[in-house]
């Protein structure tokens, strides 16, 4: 069917055109404690196609869709023919696609996939994890897949690449002698990181335990707050899209290039930097979904933007010929360790019901269902309240460890601290 699509676009007489076929094949395990339910193998494809149209002289629009591998001829001219119609109803400032240059100076040649091999990893990270008679494992799925992508284009493009993908979700219960509670737990990435995945559900079995004994919130008005989870990809979340073409051009965004994002840095500068790969990454690929090369790029280098990151439309309208859509990013470590970090008064929140980061204001809401608050002297695990602030004030007192950790795609310090972030509690 790609072939047949390919054959339609270029005789449908549209102004630019776009395929991504898109075939994974997996395994996927499905567990009831440690013994297995049912396990499957699966093989799916999904063609997405894009159709550009002329609108005037200076405009020009987009309509996509998705076309089953199994429709027939018909159905497929059908789909190319609804597309030319949508896309004249949607004008936008005329733009090109990438070209076949840009996507040259990416790598080719992709590593076979192991999924047996990678299957295997999960499942013995999952079987050796230390469970006792008050946390343990409920269920457990595991998702691994082999993934080849080809994606082409009417400039010429025409690339392909495999990739590991996989997604592990867990269960985990914890219990005492009137009360037991689950705790959801979805970790995603492209082969087995064994070790984070142990380590990350060694700490979900004690938050299990520690919720059930927390005492409420207190009312803390002011308080300094560390994200130690990967909640903290919220707040870095926000720098990337600060610097995304589209933020900035639709003026969302008022960051510049050169100029600081803070007018008084009393902590730590962010550095923030797209990469090509990282160790067990599910993002580390050649080519974005335009086409684009990816490669190592500095975005943010002590606070200062150097780089607009994004898709190819608006890095078109604002001439960045050489930008991509990043997959794998990562923030520098900051000038003190996790110890220091600790130092003082603070709330760690570990559990929250939803934490978010908005990329155009730059406020911080997330409602709390597990934190320890240390009051310099002692800890202890406190539940209920919301924390709120905004990134604007918070920035120039942003503090960040010198050790990293990684999550899928992101590696961020392993704490980051927060200073004079509002703590409603639920204390009268």
């Amino acid at each position: 069917m790609l072939e047949k699509v390919l054959e339609l676009l270029k005789n449908a007489g549209v102004y630019a055109w776009e395929v991504t076929d898109k075939k994974t094949e997996g395994w996927e395990f499905y567990f009831i404690r440690h013994a297995l339910d049912q396990n499957r193998a699966k093989s799916v494809e999904h063609i997405h196609v894009k159709v550009y149209q002329r609108i005037g002289e200076a405009s020009v629009g987009a309509a996509e869709a998705e076309l089953h591998p199994s429709a027939t001829p018909e159905e497929a001219a059908q789909l190319v023919e609804n597309l030319k119609a949508e896309a004249g109803l949607a004008p936008n400032r005329i733009y090109s696609l990438r070209s076949p240059e840009e996507a040259h100076r990416a790598p080719r040649d992709s590593a076979a996939v192991d999924v047996p091999a990678i299957a295997g990893d999960f499942l013995a990270a999952l079987s050796a994890l230390p469970e006792t008679e008050t946390e343990d494992i409920n269920s457990y799925e595991i998702f691994v897949s082999a993934v080849t992508r080809r994606f082409v284009n009417s400039a010429g493009i025409d690339v392909t690449e495999t990739y590991p993908s996989s997604m592990a979700e867990v269960i985990v219960n914890a219990r005492n002698a009137g009360e037991e509670i689950e705790l959801y737990r979805m970790y995603r990435s492209g082969s087995c990181d064994a070790a984070g995945l142990r380590r990350n559900l060694a700490r979900t079995m004690a938050y299990g335990r520690d919720r059930l004994r927390a005492a409420p919130t207190p009312p803390l008005g002011r308080a300094d707050v560390l994200l130690s989870t990967d909640d903290a990809l919220a707040v870095y979340r926000y720098f990337v899209a600060r610097l995304d073409p589209a933020m900035v051009l639709r003026q969302m965004s008022d960051w510049k290039l050169g100029v600081p994002i803070a007018r008084e840095v009393r902590g730590d500068a962010v550095t923030l930097t797209a990469l090509r790969e990282l160790p067990n990454s599910s993002r580390n690929r050649a080519f974005d979904r335009e086409g684009a090369p990816i490669r190592d790029q500095v975005m943010l280098r002590a606070g200062v933007p150097e780089h607009y990151l994004g898709g190819r439309m608006f890095s078109a309208y604002m001439g960045l010929e050489d930008s991509f859509q990043p997959g794998n990013l990562a923030v520098s470590g900051g000038s003190r360790s996790a110890a220091e970090l600790r130092q003082g008064k603070w709330l760690e929140p570990v559990e929250f019901s939803d934490f978010q980061v908005d990329p155009m204001t730059g406020d911080i809401f997330g409602e709390i269902r597990l934190a320890y608050w240390h009051d310099g002297e002692k800890t202890v695990p406190v539940s209920g309240g919301s924390v709120s602030g905004n990134m604007r004030e918070l920035l120039g007192d942003l503090q960040l460890s010198a050790e990293t950790v990684q999550y899928d795609n992101w590696r961020v310090p392993a704490l980051t601290r927060l200073n004079g972030v509002t703590v409603t509690g639920i204390e009268s």
